[in-house]
């Protein structure tokens, strides 16, 4: 791939040439639908020529443009797919473009497992992924569509898959059933299934099925309503507590002090999004006015700017903050608000 920059005008077209033309139909998309994108979220214009492409806008766009499609074209030639998905990542990324156009490559942190290779698509991700690789416990808040989880169980995944952890321990709060799962129909597995439904799809993108059915029969993978952990020490795994938010105090102190030898966790949550009874204090809430001061301890706050879902969903993700920031700015009593606290 060739780059000749403008040399006199400032903003005269930057031009791309990109030397296999294989990768194009892919770079570009169906119907340049790809370059379209760019177009639309950077405010640029885009020609292609065969194998050039000259490109059009605010010089600082210009150069976060440059950055996406380099980005985009090397996962190509490494063989990896590129979708809509992949250029928004791009995109999201490349407002970490330096002072020379490079950009931050999220490649470098991608996490190898079974099925494919995760990588971050978000500045945000990046930093979270350097937290799960460097922190025996790592905290994670954020918005849903943030990638807390789903990470987090590639990371364990990757772990489990090299030798570094015996066995994953994935955990939600059942709190719909207030941990009284008596009532509900089946055996212990299909009481708990809804509320761990989205730690088995995560799973399932890491894993091939009969891999992952094998290790929840060896007990390699467990999945546990949180009353599970009590009493229990996990060593030699990688724990995940989900949606934490939904823990009271005793509850999070009670997981925390599970943590044993050779052990990792990380606890992710949405403290906008608290399920518990009115006037019971969230336990994601309290751990996080103590573990800030324990050394060892990463607290990786996502925002909706590293949502990876519909792009509508950070729209409503913003929504429903600014008039949440409305409410309480405006509220006569300031003890009298709608959310648990």
């Amino acid at each position: 791939m060739r780059v000749n920059a403008p040399t006199t005008k400032q903003d005269a077209p930057l031009y791309l040439q990109f030397d296999d033309n294989r990768l194009l139909p892919h770079l570009y998309g169906k119907q340049d639908e790809h370059l379209a994108r760019i177009e639309k979220k950077l405010s640029v214009s885009i020609v292609s020529r065969g194998n050039r492409l000259a490109i059009s806008g605010p010089p600082e766009h210009v150069r976060m443009a440059r950055a996406a499609l380099e980005a985009l074209y090397r996962r190509l030639q490494k063989e990896q797919d590129v979708d809509a998905g992949e250029v928004d990542a791009a995109l999201r990324l490349a407002v970490n473009v330096k002072e020379k156009g490079t950009l931050l490559d999220f490649e470098t942190y991608a996490i190898p497992t079974r099925k494919r290779l995760i990588t971050p698509r978000s500045a945000g991700q990046v930093h979270y992924i350097q937290a799960l690789q460097a922190s025996e416990l790592v905290v994670a808040l954020g918005p849903a569509g943030s990638g807390k989880t789903y990470l987090a169980v590639a990371m364990a995944a990757s772990m489990l898959m090299t030798g570094q952890v015996d066995r994953i321990i994935l955990s939600r709060p059942a709190v719909e059933a207030g941990e009284r799962l008596g009532f509900l129909p089946g055996d212990l597995r299909e009481k708990i299934d809804p509320y761990l439904r989205p730690l088995y799809e995560a799973l399932h993108d890491m894993m091939p099925l009969d891999q992952v059915n094998r290790r929840l029969a060896s007990g390699e993978i467990e999945i546990a309503p949180l009353a599970f952990m009590r009493g229990r020490t996990l060593s030699n795994a990688f724990v995940i507590l989900d949606e934490a938010q939904n823990t009271t105090a005793v509850q999070m102190k009670m997981l925390l002090t599970r943590l044993g030898e050779n052990a990792r966790m990380t606890v992710t949550g949405d403290l906008t999004q608290v399920d518990l009874p009115k006037g019971v204090r969230s336990g994601l809430r309290d751990s996080l006015e103590i573990l800030t001061s324990v050394d060892g301890v990463r607290i990786v706050e996502l925002s909706d700017t590293d949502v990876v879902r519909h792009p509508l969903v950070s729209d409503i993700v913003r929504a429903y903050d600014a008039r949440d920031q409305q409410e309480e700015n405006t509220a006569s009593d300031p003890y009298d608000k709608s959310h648990n606290d």
